[in-house]
């Protein structure tokens, strides 16, 4: 192995090797290589792209998103928006409204980028809405700065004391504080489920707070022709640089790189554990082994040869549709997963792109793209219970497939290795790791050994498609490097 990767290497040393080309990965290539350094990146699969990658998963000509599908928080991140990636092909899409929540009785609310249009739908909680959203800052460049930053870098938690009040609260309470009808309850509940928390857990709310603001501010868009099409722009912008890829290059030592000055790990706790174990000391070990992973994900992409029926047809005019019914029944599943059960009704996420991208599949015909949460590394086949739970919202679905093909915990993590038992967000999001991810240092993308960085999601600000965590741990590379 050790030769095989030096051997395919066009340099026998570099100023820098990356291991992983997830967007943090990429993100911390690109921070590098445009300072002049020469940079090279490992990638364990045939494709670049780690989450962000786009396969053909079912029939020939439907493009599925492997993980990653809608991108609030890319079109957002303030490190991307520093990127000429329109320039390399990158084009975002957005639906009539970002995300939808239906209910079984055939009613639905629709968020709109606007809060006030949004708000409108809401009943009795309308100027509840309208008054805690804008309440909370509405410049997204600034909020996202402070947002997105590592807490080192932050006067007070989440960077506005006024937004983190808000965001350490579990998303339970804030919703029962602030809104009486189950309209703008499940709303909430159903962005703030993306954290694979219990809604009664601290800090669950922050999840659901940022995704709604970012919905409001820059939308929930995806890009057009699927998620590789933002990986291939960071791609072509990091060649263009200078840069250099080689895939099918499993790192399973340090020792197998070729020299350099800087390491960047895009990868979890558990992998730096196995390939440079031996280099780290005693105590550091110890709080990545403690590092704790959340649930997993359960995901399912279908060919369709018709959009889904919903009950509701405004639920169609949705990029993303949250489906798990009212707030009591989205916190029973999610609590029964993190108590290790697989739950009857669960909460699914959707994303319908090809209803607003033509180049998702062809003729006539859509791909639908979802997952739930399971227990981390679960083995129990979710397809029925997910389907049961879309019948109920779309009467017919059922009858639209064409094919599906369905991916357990562990085939995710198969396919991506940071995925570990199918936890997409690079370790738990509870409040303890919230701000110490993956261990209690003042720079916690470095590592004790000199020139060893992490930059995957399990760092600062942690899961998401922001790029983050690379940029971050990159600049922090280069500011020891001089």
């Amino acid at each position: 192995m050790t030769a095989n990767i030096k051997e395919r290497a066009k340099r026998n040393s570099y100023d820098a090797v990356v291991i992983g080309s997830g967007v943090n990965g990429l993100s911390a290539a690109i921070t590098l290589a445009a300072t002049g350094m020469s940079v090279v990146v490992l990638e364990a699969q045939s494709t670049i792209g780690g989450a962000c990658r786009t396969l053909p998963l079912t029939l020939p000509g439907f493009k599925h998103d492997i993980c990653s599908s809608i991108h609030p928080l890319a079109i957002g991140s303030p490190f991307f928006r520093t990127l000429p990636l329109e320039k390399y092909g990158l084009k975002w899409i957005h639906a009539d409204s970002p995300f939808a929540h239906p209910f079984e009785d055939g009613a639905a609310v629709i968020f709109h980028r606007s809060i006030e249009k949004t708000a409108a739908h809401l009943e009795e909680d309308s100027a509840a809405y309208k008054k805690l959203f804008n309440s909370l800052n509405p410049d997204w460049d600034e909020l996202s700065a402070a947002l997105l930053k590592p807490p080192h870098l932050l006067k007070y938690p989440f960077g506005l004391a006024h937004f983190g009040m808000k965001a350490l609260m579990s998303a339970r309470t804030l919703v029962e504080r602030k809104f009486k009808g189950r309209k703008a309850r499940a709303l909430f509940c159903g962005v703030a489920a993306h954290s694979a928390l219990r809604l009664e857990d601290p800090a669950s709310a922050s999840v659901g707070l940022v995704l709604s603001i970012a919905g409001h501010a820059v939308g929930w868009p995806f890009p057009e022709g699927g998620a590789q099409r933002l990986t291939d722009a960071l791609v072509a912008y990091f060649l263009s640089l200078g840069g250099e890829i080689i895939s099918e290059c499993n790192v399973e030592s340090l020792d197998d790189l070729p020299a350099s000055r800087l390491v960047m790990c895009d990868i979890t706790p558990r992998q730096l554990l196995k390939i440079a174990g031996d280099k780290l000391p005693q105590s550091y070990k110890g709080q990545l082994t403690r590092f704790t992973y959340g649930p997993g994900s359960f995901k399912v992409d279908w060919a369709l040869d018709s959009p889904v029926p919903w009950k509701n047809e405004a639920v169609g005019n949705a990029g993303t549709v949250h489906i798990g019914g009212t707030m009591e029944e989205i916190a029973s599943a999610e609590a029964a997963v993190v108590r290790g059960e697989h739950p009857e009704r669960p909460y699914i996420l959707l994303a319908q792109t090809s209803l607003f991208d033509s180049t998702r599949a062809p003729g006539n015909n859509h791909t639908l793209w979802g997952y739930c949460h399971v227990p981390n590394g679960s083995t129990f086949d979710m397809t029925e219970r997910i389907e049961d739970q879309i019948e109920r919202m779309a009467p017919g679905f059922r009858k639209t497939i064409l094919q599906r093909n369905a991916l357990s915990p562990m085939a995710m993590q198969e396919k991506n290795a940071n995925h570990i038992g199918g936890d997409i967000n690079g370790g738990a999001l509870n409040l303890g790791q919230l701000f110490t991810r993956p261990s209690i240092r003042a720079i916690p993308y470095s590592t004790p050994v000199p020139g060893l960085y992490l930059c995957s999601s399990s760092t600062p600000p942690g899961g998401g498609v922001h790029g983050m965590p690379g940029w971050y741990a990159a600049q922090c590379a280069l500011h020891n490097w001089r």
